[in-house]
């Protein structure tokens, strides 16, 4: 069997199934391999920063890895802005980037490039395939590395001979690491916020499920503490049943003021609170407090939900009813604008109730 195919068989079989490509020459084994890989699908993109982009929103709404296949350096260096996102967000991205053949990169051939310092500064983890044989445990490791946790970007670069040649090798099985609680931390905040009161905080970060906000919604509820979510989670769950959290304002006047005499701060799957400039008129980066207290449960690239449920159970905290509103809701009586548009779409589930104002402009059609 050739490299290539080990490797997209290796990821079919961890149960990555798709592929977001805008390949070249370097690439062609890669992309004959994907037809024959179980269960994965190949998506052709017209430009690298699509398939980044598209790698990092499917890889956040689905929370499971999305592959991306790129050309070379340049390939790979006109998607890093979506990247940039993607490792910000900790989204599980696999970058197979092709190389030239092994013998061919001393050449200096016109598309040779440092591919390993372009993905350093994007990719949690990065390595070359040095040949055929590794290259099962190769995308092993880079699926391993995007799935965390922490989770993030891994980039595997593939030499096109590495791709070609035959091995006599199975599927390699990814390791997935698991997240521990820290018990400590868990007491420590439990402690904080019960002495605190109103006087504290408890932000979240990452990707925050119904499950997530729930088990917030409780601690809320049992401390009086405050709650809110990162300026741009990189997922959220929203909607009729789900407990709505605030989101800390984006201006930082604004969020200095509302995290203003806070006294003790529980952070879980985010960091401190920085704003996201250096304004000149602030003179300062952080936006707690000086004097608030911080614990972190746990750090970006974690799945929030048992560190939340851990420290209700340590308040003793019981959720509070979820919230109802299941009802569809009815179009707003003004003209679309866009907060109104979204109430509009939702009521398209019941199209005797849409009524827009005469002269109104309407994305409806």
């Amino acid at each position: 069997m050739k490299g290539a195919e080990i490797a997209l068989r290796t990821a079919a079989t961890a149960g990555v199934d798709i592929c977001f490509a805008n390949p070249g020459t370097t690439e062609m084994e890669l992309v004959d391999a994907l037809d024959h890989a179980p269960g994965m699908r190949a998506i052709l993109c017209l430009f690298e920063g699509v398939a980044t982009g598209a790698a990092d929103g499917y890889a956040r709404m689905k929370d499971h890895p999305a592959l991306t296949l790129l050309h070379l350096g340049p390939g790979f260096a006109n998607g890093i802005a979506n990247l940039h996102n993607a490792r910000r967000a900790h989204s599980p991205v696999i970058n197979l980037v092709g190389d030239h053949a092994a013998w061919h990169v001393g050449a200096d051939a016109p598309l040779t490039s440092d591919i390993e310092s372009l993905a350093k500064p994007v990719s949690r983890f990065v390595r070359r395939v040095s040949h055929a044989s590794t290259i099962a445990g190769d995308m092993a490791a880079a699926i391993g590395a995007a799935n965390g946790p922490p989770s993030g970007v891994a980039t595997l670069i593939v030499p096109q001979d590495a791709a070609w040649e035959d091995a006599d090798l199975e599927p390699a099985a990814p390791v997935r690491g698991t997240h521990q609680v820290d018990t400590s931390a868990v007491e420590q905040a439990a402690r904080t916020l019960r002495e605190k009161e109103a006087r504290g905080l408890l932000l979240i970060g990452g990707s925050i499920s119904a499950r997530a906000a729930a088990a917030a919604a409780a601690i809320q509820a049992a401390t009086g503490c405050r709650v809110f979510t990162d300026n741009f989670p990189a997922r959220i769950r929203q909607g009729a049943g789900i407990h709505k959290l605030d989101q800390l304002p984006y201006f930082p006047e604004q969020a200095i003021e509302a995290l203003d005499g806070l006294e003790a701060a529980a952070i879980v799957g985010t960091r401190a609170p920085v704003g996201f400039f250096g304004y000149r008129s602030l003179g300062r980066s952080k936006l707690l407090p000086e004097a608030c207290a911080t614990v972190e449960l746990c750090g970006p690239g974690t799945r929030p939900e048992s560190d939340l449920e851990a420290l209700a159970a340590a308040l003793d905290a019981k959720p509070p009813a979820a919230p109802g509103g299941n009802a569809i809701p009815l179009p707003p009586d003004a003209p679309l604008d866009i907060f109104s548009l979204g109430t509009v779409v939702a009521a398209t589930q019941r199209p005797e109730t849409i009524v827009v104002q005469e002269g109104a402009t309407s994305a409806l059609g």
